[in-house]
């Protein structure tokens, strides 16, 4: 990819976090799975690390994929659209803050024009960085996508790690947006009025993931409440894995095939596979 089309690609997500509207940005998990969501019309994508796990036959968890592995995917991805790609880019595959800024800097080389950098440690027995830590990690990132076409997303993990901590996850967003992030996130927030604190307590725009357990809330609804972006993390390549269970379960127990008629149809499935790089619609 050109310098002028990252470029390009950089200054449309941008803008995008700088309109009135709230956008869906769903999470792709391979080359494919991004041609198709491109041709439906959306106006970005983000990876999912979850979705890229099982794709792989791995569990979702911090140390499943490697860096370079995960920047693979990124770059398959960010290659097969002409949209503005972001990056679920773990918890910076490294505990000191120099090792999240190399991850931002090798990010942004395979095209991503956005990722995110969460607070999770992956210690089941300590799941969260101490407060300072992780806003010293954020802090480099920031540096390290300052001059860089990259937004950062900051990421406070608390309530998918059992620590249903509104006061200490607005008190971390807030820090990580003073440290230099662009955009916010606090993935597992369960209801709409948790939502509207967060939106109102912080000062960038905020990112919330929809299609994990809780309140299932509607684009009207969250636009309502402020909330900006909108993710669906590794559910739309759990929802795939669930057609594919069910046909599966059809033909042993049933030995019937019906559920090839709501399967894509293979003519349909080439077109969005085309040789030409789809672009938005939008």
């Amino acid at each position: 990819m050109s310098a002028t089309e990252q470029t390009d690609k950089y200054q449309r997500f941008q803008k995008l976090h700088q309109g009135s509207e709230t956008f869906v940005m769903p999470n792709p998990w391979d080359a494919g799975s991004a041609r198709i969501l491109t041709a439906l019309g959306f106006e970005a994508l983000a990876t999912t690390s979850a979705g890229f796990a099982f794709s792989v036959g791995r569990r979702d968890s911090s140390a499943a994929l490697s860096r370079e592995e995960t920047l693979a995917n990124a770059r398959a991805i960010v290659e097969a659209t002409g949209l503005p790609v972001s990056a679920d880019l773990e918890g910076g595959f490294g505990q000191e803050p120099e090792i999240c800024a190399r991850t931002i800097e090798l990010a942004a080389q395979t095209g991503l024009v956005g990722g995110s950098i969460e607070d999770a440690t992956g210690d089941q027995d300590n799941p969260i960085y101490e407060f300072q830590h992780a806003v010293e990690r954020i802090m480099a990132a920031a540096e390290a996508a300052g001059p860089l076409p990259f937004l950062l997303t900051a990421r406070c993990e608390n309530y998918l790690w059992g620590r249903p901590d509104l006061d200490d996850t607005i008190r971390r967003l807030q820090a990580f947006s003073a440290a230099g992030a662009d955009v916010l996130y606090a993935p597992g927030l369960s209801s709409l009025a948790d939502i509207t604190a967060v939106v109102t307590a912080v000062d960038k725009p905020l990112n919330v993931v929809m299609g994990l357990k809780g309140a299932p809330l509607s684009v009207a609804e969250l636009r309502d409440a402020g909330v900006k972006r909108i993710s669906v993390g590794g559910s739309f390549a759990r929802a795939a894995l669930g057609a594919m269970i069910r046909a599966a379960r059809e033909v042993q127990d049933q030995g019937t095939f019906t559920y090839a008629t709501d399967a894509l149809p293979d003519a349909k499935a080439n077109a969005f596979m085309s040789a030409e790089k789809p672009k938005s619609q939008s």
